[in-house]
């Protein structure tokens, strides 16, 4: 009989905790043919990643991996050591990690991260490793590839960082790619691109590939079978079709109803985990709730936030004929208004400038030029001590929840940080609000005790969200609020954010690369693209018939559920 490439059996991973060992994975068993392509989905927490980790022998310090074994070429890598295993790792089965923030070295630049991986697993030369490196750059779309590669990981946007990670991933051409969420932070135009290239990788080099991720949309447009998870245990498997138009149990079923929909009703809430775990295990949908009318004011109200011409520009490291320093021109004019209580969704590629608009408005960066202003107050015209001040009515919840968190804080102390600026809040009140908010966002009473890595990267983010609900603010910039979170918590969360605004009519700019994100959350849709506005119009109109051929482009590129 012909081995398989890949056989994991009864693997079970256990970490050390207060009450006894904690089984993480448990009796997990899968097979890999060469150019398989294998999906394991389900939400955090539920052991998608470590199981990847237990296969790449990377699991932290405590983890243990207590019976089964992992065999790849017939070899079981459980018995081998570290330094047979490192031949291994890297070099015939790679990985790209969840979070790039984390992963990528910050004292080196990208280029001699990749360089550092070539010549160690391929033994080139400097100058072969060198154009190597500017190759695998250009293929994960990084411009100007190769000035950027001697760019440092904070000097890339989330999405060129998780590119870098790409090409890291793919520099020694594997056997098996382990893609942990590969493409999260992602807009989908660039999604698809990732996506082609890695079925063009498979093909070329007949690699298999296991693609974690809690996006059906992927799931059942890049892999031929996969695995549905839940508290460690493989709940349904078989082939992608299958489990997709016909799943059989339950939680699948939810997580499939969780997706949110370009084409779904933006008025219904998305249906929750929780629904489906009645007796019965029958799955209830979500209820329409129908928008409220709002009375007509005589007076003409304030918009929440106004932005004119607003323009960031930066110095690069690149000179002119004259010795002068060039500037990037991040924002290019870009104007709009949003009203109290609505949500403006701004989309587009990587280094667009969605981002350095948002920054630009809570003062975080400086401007080049333009207005801003809060409640009619010009935010531009305002000293420090004033900024500080007007800065409690605006909250962020940043792309990447482990590098926003301070790791030596609690998961309590970090959600009680803003109510101690605010100041005008007591002990009493501010643990009672810290219960109110872990409980919103789905997060124990017993975790408030808890550091951000002790949380999965979904339960970072929600962390996050309940820091930036604790002001109770006017303005919430949402930076890929949820690119992190799997469908269950994601449709948790929007609901979440939903019913917040809805009761304290809450004003959102919602930055995310999820069109169907965009279309259930916001009123209106402002598309860009190198720092310019291409088209900006409400969501109806946009979704239904867009106007400019880039808009078109972007949905296009939306994976949709293949049943």
């Amino acid at each position: 009989m012909k081995k398989k490439l890949l056989e994991v059996e009864g693997l079970t991973v256990e970490f050390p905790s207060k009450s006894g060992p904690k089984t993480v994975v448990k009796n997990m068993s899968f097979q890999l043919d060469a150019g398989d392509r294998l999906g394991i989905v389900g939400e955090s927490g539920s052991g998608k990643s470590m199981t990847a980790l237990a296969l790449m022998g990377l699991l932290p310090n405590l983890g243990k991996i207590c019976s089964g074994s992992i065999k790849y070429n017939g070899i079981d890598l459980l018995t081998l050591s570290e330094h047979e295993l490192r031949r291994i790792r890297g070099n015939e089965i790679s990985m790209i990690f969840q979070e790039p923030m984390t992963s990528l070295n910050p004292v080196f630049n990208i280029g001699n991260q990749i360089i550092e991986a070539l010549r160690i697993h391929r033994a080139l030369d400097e100058k072969q490793a060198i154009n190597k490196t500017v190759e695998l750059l250009e293929a994960v779309r990084i411009p100007n590839a190769a000035n950027r590669m001697n760019d440092y990981p904070h000097q890339l946007s989330g999405g060129q960082r998780q590119r870098v990670m790409i090409a890291m991933a793919l520099a020694c051409e594997p056997t098996i790619l382990i893609a942990d969420e590969p493409t999260t932070a992602l807009d989908v135009t660039v999604q698809a691109e990732i996506f082609a290239l890695l079925n063009e990788l498979g093909e070329r080099f007949n690699t298999a590939l296991i693609l974690i991720t809690h996006d059906m949309g992927v799931v059942s447009q890049m892999v031929r079978k996969m695995l549905v998870m839940y508290g460690g245990e493989k709940v349904e498997a078989g082939g992608v079709t299958d489990v997709i138009s016909n799943p059989s149990h339950p939680y699948t079923r939810g997580l499939i109803a969780c997706v949110p929909h370009i084409s779904a009703d933006p008025n219904k809430r998305l249906s929750r985990l929780p629904e489906i775990k009645g007796e019965n295990h029958e799955f209830t949908p979500g209820v329409v709730v129908n928008p409220k009318k709002e009375e007509k004011s005589a007076e003409k109200t304030i918009p929440a936030l106004v932005v004119k011409n607003l323009s960031v520009s930066y110095q690069t490291r690149q000179k002119d004929e004259d010795g002068s320093y060039k500037i990037f021109k991040a924002v290019k004019d870009v104007s709009f208004n949003i009203e109290r209580g609505k949500s403006l969704g701004i989309v587009g590629e990587s280094g667009a400038g969605k981002t350095s608009v948002a920054l630009a408005i809570a003062r975080l960066i400086q401007r080049s030029s333009g207005e801003i202003k809060l409640a009619g107050q010009d935010f531009g015209q305002l000293d420090e001590k004033e900024v500080r001040h007007a800065r409690r009515g605006i909250q962020f919840i940043f792309q990447d929840p482990y590098s926003s968190l301070n790791p030596r804080l609690r998961a309590s102390d970090i959600v009680r940080e803003p109510m101690q600026y605010a100041g005008n809040i007591t002990r009493p009140e501010q643990e009672e609000m810290i219960d109110e908010l872990f409980n919103a966002v789905g997060l124990l009473p017993e975790q408030k005790g808890l550091f951000p890595h002790q949380f999965s990267g979904g339960q970072r983010q929600r962390i996050g969200i309940a820091r930036a609900l604790a002001t109770r603010p006017s303005l919430i910039i949402c930076d890929e609020p949820v690119s992190a979170l799997d469908v269950a918590v994601q449709a948790q969360t929007l609901n979440l954010l939903k019913s917040l605004q809805e009761k304290f009519k809450l004003t959102y700019l919602f930055i995310s690369h999820d069109l169907g994100v965009i279309y259930h959350m916001c009123d209106e849709v402002m598309v860009m693209y190198m720092g310019e506005v291409m088209e900006h119009q409400n969501s109806n109109s946009f979704f239904s018939c867009p106007s400019h051929p880039y808009s078109r482009a972007l949905l296009d590129a939306v994976p949709q559920i293949n049943a």
